[in-house]
C-alpha cells in the first residue's frame, strides 16, 4: 500500500516505517509541523517518502493514517479526498485525555467512517470515543539491544519540554528525586532544566540523535519515570529494552506495562526516591531488574507484534 502519514511523533513513526508499505510523508520548504518529512535525528528505511502537498493529487494513495484533528481538512485541500468516505482511513491518539477527564470527548467521536486506534488500553477507557468504532495497538519498539552497563551511578530521565509541561511530566518532582541522587535530563528543551528548578547536580543534554541518546542512557544506573499524566512514554520502554532498571510512577498505563519484577513502582514519591537511592548504591539488584525489564519490553512491546497489529488495521480499514 501507500500510506499517508505525518512525521508527528518521531519514536512511534520510526517503528510505524519498518512495515511493508511505501510510507508517503508530506514536505515543505521550511519543514515546518505539516511538512516535516522524514526523521532527522532517527534511522528510517527508504521506504519512508517525502511528497510537497502540491504533489500529493498525483500519488495513488491507499489509505491515509491521521494523528491530529486538522489533519483532514489537510487532506482534502492536498488530495481532494475526503478521509473516511473518499478515502480509507485511521485516527491514531497518542495521548490520553485533556480536559474533564473521564468525561472529555475525543474530536473523532461519533465518527462511524472511522476506525479510532489508541495506542494504549488504558488511552481507550477514559476518552468518550462516542459511536466511533475503535481498536487498540500498543506499542512497538525497535530493539536497540541490551547495552546497559549501568556503569554511571546516576539516574536518567527522558522528557520534552519538561518546563513547559510542568506537573503534567512530573517536572515539580526532580528536585525531590535529585536530593542525593545525580540526575541527568534527556530531551527537547532540556537546557534551561538545572537552573531554573536549582539543580546543581544535575546535567541537561539536549536533543540527541536517538542513536546516541540511547548509549547515554545505558551508561546510567537507573531510568527515571516521574511522569504523571501522559499516555506511555516510549523512552520508558525503550529504556527497559537496553535493559535499564526502572523507577516509575504507577500512573497511566504504567501498571500494565512495568512488571514489579522490573524496577520500582509506586504512586508514593517517598518510596520511589528510597528505590532510587538503593539501586544506585547496588548496581548488582539493578543489573538483576533491568535484565527483568527487557524480557518483559520485548514479549509486550516488540517490533514484530507491533507491525503485525498494524498489518491487520490497514487491512481492514482498506477492504
Amino acid at each position: 500500500m501507500r500510506v499517508l502519514i505525518w512525521h508527528v511523533h518521531g519514536s512511534w513513526a520510526t517503528a510505524f516505517v519498518q512495515g511493508p508499505h511505501t510510507y508517503v510523508l508530506p514536505v515543505t520548504p521550511d519543514r515546518g509541523p505539516d511538512g516535516l518529512g522524514r526523521a532527522r535525528t532517527w534511522e528510517w528505511p527508504a521506504n519512508a517518502v517525502e511528497v510537497p502537498p502540491e504533489r500529493l493529487r498525483d500519488e495513488e494513495i491507499d489509505v491515509v493514517v491521521l494523528q491530529r484533528p486538522h489533519e483532514e481538512r489537510l487532506v482534502e485541500e492536498w488530495l481532494g479526498r475526503r478521509p473516511g468516505v473518499d478515502l480509507p482511513a485511521v485516527y491514531v491518539e497518542h495521548d490520553a485525555p485533556w480536559g474533564d477527564v473521564p468525561l472529555t470527548r475525543h474530536p473523532m467521536a461519533d465518527r462511524p467512517e472511522l476506525l479510532l486506534v489508541h495506542v494504549t488500553h488504558f488511552n481507550r477507557l477514559m476518552w468518550d470515543n462516542g459511536r466511533t468504532p475503535t481498536a487498540v495497538v500498543e506499542h512497538g519498539i525497535v530493539d536497540p539491544g541490551p547495552r546497559w552497563t549501568g556503569e554511571l551511578e546516576r539516574a536518567a530521565v527522558v522528557v520534552n519540554e519538561p518546563l513547559r509541561r510542568g506537573r503534567y511530566v512530573g517536572t515539580d518532582l526532580l528536585p525531590y528525586f535529585a536530593d542525593g541522587a545525580g540526575l541527568d535530563v534527556f530531551g527537547m528543551k532540556v537546557e534551561e532544566l538545572p537552573g531554573r528548578l536549582g539543580l546543581p547536580g544535575a546535567r541537561a543534554y539536549e536533543d540527541l540523535p536517538q542513536e546516541y541518546m540511547h548509549e547515554e542512557l545505558a551508561r546510567r544506573r537507573v531510568y527515571l519515570h516521574p511522569i504523571r499524566w501522559t499516555s506511555l512514554g516510549l523512552s520508558l520502554l525503550e529504556a527497559m529494552h537496553l535493559g535499564m532498571p526502572v523507577v516509575v510512577l504507577a500512573t497511566t498505563e504504567v501498571v500494565e506495562a512495568v512488571p514489579r519484577e522490573a524496577g520500582i513502582i509506586s504512586t508514593r514519591p517517598d518510596r520511589l526516591r528510597e528505590g532510587l537511592r538503593r539501586l544506585l548504591a547496588n548496581h548488582e539488584e539493578a543489573a538483576q531488574l533491568g535484565k527483568a525489564a527487557r524480557a518483559a519490553a520485548l514479549e509486550r512491546y516488540g517490533l514484530k507484534r507491533f507491525l503485525a497489529d498494524w498489518e491487520r488495521i490497514l487491512a481492514e480499514v482498506t477492504r
